[in-house]
């Protein structure tokens, strides 16, 4: 089995932030692989679901983010799920938007979603779906900036960066982290310039 973690911050008003677009990806993937969401254990919404003869496991932690690793360490834990089969999308502030980074083997980068499941389990070689959020346009505090809404002029775009996240998520799957690597990486989702 695969685990895939969408990070984001429960509750209607943090829906549509910046900090929820791991959530928006795995959305997206369940309404095509036709999964349906339960929250009835991990703390956690999720849906077990088969991707071309691969059983997946859509995971969205409902604690909030800085303790995301609570939800994803009972989860490994009940289904023994190997770390080379964990993939955790979360989005970058050091990474512009549009574009998505595919890696593993890294530290948190500041992320204190990323920073409780390296905790929790121990280690840090699952791999990651990186998608760039951009730095702030006008000077608001980097708190505030991840837990608002994309701007107006990304909005369009947005379903574009979703599409590519789960084109990677997809590509982890069924071919490998490297394989993903070197597909996403090269990409610009957003059309924005970089």
């Amino acid at each position: 089995m695969f685990l895939i973690v969408g990070l984001g911050n429960p509750g209607e008003k943090y829906e549509r932030t910046r900090h929820n677009v791991g959530f928006a990806v795995l959305q997206a993937w369940g309404r095509f692989l036709g999964a349906r969401f339960s929250s009835r254990r991990f703390q956690a919404r999720y849906a077990s679901a088969m991707f071309q003869g691969k059983r997946v496991m859509l995971l969205c932690p409902e604690t909030y983010m800085n303790v995301s690793g609570n939800a994803v360490k009972a989860c490994v834990d009940y289904y023994d799920i190997d770390q080379a089969r964990i993939l955790v999308i979360h989005d970058d502030l050091d990474l512009p938007f549009g574009r998505i980074k595919v890696g593993r083997k890294s530290g948190s980068g500041g992320h204190k979603g990323v920073a409780s499941i390296i905790r929790n389990l121990g280690m840090t070689a699952f791999a990651r779906v990186k998608i760039g959020i951009g730095r702030p346009r006008y000077g608001e505090p980097v708190e505030d900036f991840v837990l608002s809404p994309f701007y107006k002029d990304q909005e369009g775009m947005l379903n574009q960066v979703i599409q590519g996240a789960v084109q990677a998520c997809e590509l982890f799957v069924l071919e490998g982290v490297e394989s993903a690597m070197n597909t996403i990486n090269c990409q610009n989702f957003g059309n924005e310039e970089v």
